[in-house]
Protein backbone atom coordinates (compact mmCIF):
# COMPACT_ATOMS: atom_id res chain seq x y z
CA UNK A 1 0.00 0.00 0.00
CA UNK A 2 2.93 2.36 0.62
CA UNK A 3 3.99 2.14 -3.04
CA UNK A 4 0.45 2.83 -4.15
CA UNK A 5 0.23 5.88 -1.92
CA UNK A 6 3.57 7.17 -3.16
CA UNK A 7 2.55 6.80 -6.79
CA UNK A 8 -0.58 8.78 -6.06
CA UNK A 9 1.60 11.42 -4.41
CA UNK A 10 3.58 11.86 -7.61
CA UNK A 11 0.54 12.16 -9.81
CA UNK A 12 -1.65 14.33 -7.62
CA UNK A 13 0.68 17.09 -6.41
CA UNK A 14 -0.33 20.34 -7.95
CA UNK A 15 5.92 24.75 -10.80
CA UNK A 16 7.64 22.35 -12.78
CA UNK A 17 9.04 18.87 -12.33
CA UNK A 18 12.28 17.32 -13.49
CA UNK A 19 12.82 13.69 -14.44
CA UNK A 20 16.35 12.38 -14.14
CA UNK A 21 17.50 9.06 -15.56
CA UNK A 22 19.31 6.98 -12.92
CA UNK A 23 20.10 3.58 -14.39
CA UNK A 24 18.75 0.78 -16.54
CA UNK A 25 19.23 -2.91 -17.17
CA UNK A 26 18.62 -4.73 -20.45
CA UNK A 27 18.33 -8.47 -20.86
CA UNK A 28 21.27 -9.40 -23.10
CA UNK A 29 19.71 -12.76 -23.91
CA UNK A 30 16.93 -11.00 -25.82
CA UNK A 31 18.45 -10.17 -29.18
CA UNK A 32 15.22 -9.14 -30.86
CA UNK A 33 12.39 -7.31 -29.13
CA UNK A 34 9.52 -6.17 -31.28
CA UNK A 35 6.40 -5.74 -29.14
CA UNK A 36 3.16 -6.05 -31.05
CA UNK A 37 0.60 -5.56 -28.30
CA UNK A 38 1.54 -3.79 -25.07
CA UNK A 39 -0.39 -3.57 -21.81
CA UNK A 40 0.46 -0.42 -19.82
CA UNK A 41 0.03 -0.68 -16.04
CA UNK A 42 0.38 2.09 -13.46
CA UNK A 43 0.14 0.91 -9.86
CA UNK A 44 -2.25 3.28 -8.10
CA UNK A 45 -5.74 3.02 -6.70
CA UNK A 46 -6.62 6.55 -7.84
CA UNK A 47 -8.67 6.22 -11.02
CA UNK A 48 -7.89 9.69 -12.38
CA UNK A 49 -4.14 9.43 -11.84
CA UNK A 50 -3.98 5.89 -13.17
CA UNK A 51 -5.89 6.76 -16.33
CA UNK A 52 -3.81 9.85 -17.10
CA UNK A 53 -0.50 8.03 -16.78
CA UNK A 54 -1.56 4.92 -18.68
CA UNK A 55 -3.20 6.93 -21.45
CA UNK A 56 -0.11 9.09 -22.09
CA UNK A 57 2.26 6.12 -22.16
CA UNK A 58 -0.16 4.16 -24.35
CA UNK A 59 -0.34 7.05 -26.83
CA UNK A 60 3.45 7.30 -26.93
CA UNK A 61 3.65 3.65 -28.00
CA UNK A 62 0.88 4.06 -30.57
CA UNK A 63 2.73 6.99 -32.15
CA UNK A 64 5.55 4.53 -32.80
CA UNK A 65 3.21 2.04 -34.46
CA UNK A 66 3.07 -0.24 -31.43
CA UNK A 67 -0.42 -1.25 -30.37
CA UNK A 68 -0.94 -0.49 -26.69
CA UNK A 69 -3.81 -0.53 -24.23
CA UNK A 70 -4.41 0.81 -20.75
CA UNK A 71 -4.78 -1.72 -17.97
CA UNK A 72 -7.98 0.07 -16.96
CA UNK A 73 -9.52 -1.05 -20.24
CA UNK A 74 -8.35 -4.65 -19.82
CA UNK A 75 -8.15 -5.51 -16.14
CA UNK A 76 -10.87 -5.18 -13.58
CA UNK A 77 -10.10 -2.15 -11.40
CA UNK A 78 -10.47 -4.31 -8.32
CA UNK A 79 -7.51 -6.42 -9.42
CA UNK A 80 -4.96 -3.72 -8.69
CA UNK A 81 -6.87 -2.32 -5.73
CA UNK A 82 -6.03 -5.25 -3.46
CA UNK A 83 -3.17 -7.66 -2.88
CA UNK A 84 -3.28 -10.78 -5.04
CA UNK A 85 -1.76 -14.23 -4.63
CA UNK A 86 0.77 -15.60 -7.13
CA UNK A 87 -1.90 -17.93 -8.45
CA UNK A 88 -4.27 -15.03 -9.11
CA UNK A 89 -1.51 -13.09 -10.83
CA UNK A 90 -0.61 -16.08 -13.00
CA UNK A 91 -4.26 -16.38 -14.06
CA UNK A 92 -4.28 -12.70 -14.97
CA UNK A 93 -1.13 -13.11 -17.06
CA UNK A 94 -2.65 -16.07 -18.89
CA UNK A 95 -5.78 -14.05 -19.60
CA UNK A 96 -3.94 -11.11 -21.13
CA UNK A 97 -1.71 -13.48 -23.11
CA UNK A 98 -4.85 -15.17 -24.45
CA UNK A 99 -6.08 -11.71 -25.41
CA UNK A 100 -3.02 -11.29 -27.63
CA UNK A 101 -0.78 -9.17 -25.41
CA UNK A 102 2.90 -10.04 -25.74
CA UNK A 103 4.33 -7.29 -23.52
CA UNK A 104 3.55 -5.72 -20.15
CA UNK A 105 4.99 -2.36 -19.08
CA UNK A 106 4.47 -1.70 -15.37
CA UNK A 107 5.46 1.39 -13.39
CA UNK A 108 5.64 1.86 -9.63
CA UNK A 109 7.37 3.99 -7.01
CA UNK A 110 10.23 2.31 -5.15
CA UNK A 111 10.83 5.06 -2.60
CA UNK A 112 10.82 8.74 -1.76
CA UNK A 113 13.59 10.99 -0.42
CA UNK A 114 13.19 14.19 1.55
CA UNK A 115 15.63 16.85 0.38
CA UNK A 116 16.45 20.39 1.45
CA UNK A 117 18.05 23.30 -0.42
CA UNK A 118 19.56 26.38 1.15
CA UNK A 119 18.55 29.65 -0.42
CA UNK A 120 21.30 31.45 -2.33
CA UNK A 121 19.67 34.72 -1.28
CA UNK A 122 21.59 34.50 1.97
CA UNK A 123 24.98 34.20 0.30
CA UNK A 124 25.99 37.76 -0.76
CA UNK A 125 29.32 38.54 -2.38
CA UNK A 126 32.27 38.97 -0.03
CA UNK A 127 32.18 42.48 1.36
CA UNK A 128 31.64 44.42 4.52
CA UNK A 129 29.47 41.66 6.02
CA UNK A 130 32.45 39.30 5.97
CA UNK A 131 35.06 41.74 7.26
CA UNK A 132 34.26 41.40 10.95
CA UNK A 133 32.89 38.52 12.99
CA UNK A 134 30.26 40.70 14.66
CA UNK A 135 28.79 41.86 11.36
CA UNK A 136 28.89 38.35 9.92
CA UNK A 137 27.05 36.89 12.92
CA UNK A 138 24.56 39.74 13.00
CA UNK A 139 23.65 39.28 9.33
CA UNK A 140 23.49 35.51 9.16
CA UNK A 141 21.67 34.90 12.41
CA UNK A 142 18.46 35.63 10.49
CA UNK A 143 18.95 32.39 8.58
CA UNK A 144 17.85 30.36 11.57
CA UNK A 145 14.67 32.35 11.99
CA UNK A 146 13.63 32.57 8.35
CA UNK A 147 11.71 29.56 6.98
CA UNK A 148 12.28 30.75 3.40
CA UNK A 149 15.96 29.99 3.80
CA UNK A 150 15.19 26.29 3.70
CA UNK A 151 13.60 24.89 0.55
CA UNK A 152 12.20 21.43 1.22
CA UNK A 153 11.33 19.14 -1.67
CA UNK A 154 10.88 15.46 -2.48
CA UNK A 155 12.53 13.13 -4.94
CA UNK A 156 10.50 10.12 -6.02
CA UNK A 157 12.38 7.00 -7.12
CA UNK A 158 10.27 5.51 -9.89
CA UNK A 159 10.82 2.22 -11.68
CA UNK A 160 9.44 0.98 -15.00
CA UNK A 161 9.75 -2.71 -15.87
CA UNK A 162 9.05 -4.42 -19.19
CA UNK A 163 8.09 -8.09 -19.41
CA UNK A 164 7.62 -10.20 -22.49
CA UNK A 165 4.90 -12.83 -22.02
CA UNK A 166 4.64 -15.93 -24.18
CA UNK A 167 1.65 -18.04 -25.13
CA UNK A 168 2.78 -20.78 -22.73
CA UNK A 169 2.38 -18.30 -19.87
CA UNK A 170 6.11 -17.89 -19.20
CA UNK A 171 7.48 -14.50 -18.32
CA UNK A 172 10.73 -12.93 -19.46
CA UNK A 173 12.22 -9.75 -18.03
CA UNK A 174 13.23 -7.46 -20.89
CA UNK A 175 14.19 -4.14 -19.34
CA UNK A 176 14.25 -2.22 -16.05
CA UNK A 177 14.62 1.54 -15.87
CA UNK A 178 15.06 3.68 -12.76
CA UNK A 179 14.35 7.39 -12.79
CA UNK A 180 13.93 10.16 -10.26
CA UNK A 181 11.08 12.63 -10.32
CA UNK A 182 12.40 15.76 -8.63
CA UNK A 183 9.87 17.98 -6.87
CA UNK A 184 6.84 17.23 -9.08
CA UNK A 185 4.26 19.99 -8.78
CA UNK A 186 1.70 19.48 -11.55
CA UNK A 187 0.09 16.26 -12.63
CA UNK A 188 0.38 16.85 -16.39
CA UNK A 189 3.98 18.05 -16.23
CA UNK A 190 5.08 15.17 -14.01
CA UNK A 191 3.43 12.53 -16.19
CA UNK A 192 4.62 14.05 -19.46
CA UNK A 193 8.21 14.33 -18.21
CA UNK A 194 8.27 10.75 -17.00
CA UNK A 195 6.65 9.26 -20.10
CA UNK A 196 9.05 11.19 -22.36
CA UNK A 197 12.00 9.95 -20.32
CA UNK A 198 10.87 6.33 -20.58
CA UNK A 199 10.34 6.52 -24.33
CA UNK A 200 13.64 8.34 -24.96
CA UNK A 201 15.58 5.73 -23.02
CA UNK A 202 13.88 2.83 -24.80
CA UNK A 203 14.78 4.43 -28.11
CA UNK A 204 18.41 4.94 -27.06
CA UNK A 205 18.67 1.29 -26.09
CA UNK A 206 17.07 0.20 -29.39
CA UNK A 207 14.12 -1.48 -27.72
CA UNK A 208 11.67 0.58 -29.76
CA UNK A 209 12.12 2.51 -32.97
CA UNK A 210 12.46 6.28 -32.79
CA UNK A 211 10.03 8.49 -34.63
Amino acid sequence: MKRIALFIGILLVSACSSTRFVDSWKNKEITSFEPKKVLVVGITDNLTARKLFEEKLKNAFILRNIYAAESMAVLNYGFTASKKSEEEIDKMIKKIADDGFDTVVITSVKGVQEKVNYSAYYYPAIGYRWSRFGRYYYWYQDIYYTPRYYDYYKVYNVETVIYSINEDDTKSLVWVGAMNLVDPQKINTAVNDYVNSIINQLEKENLIKAL
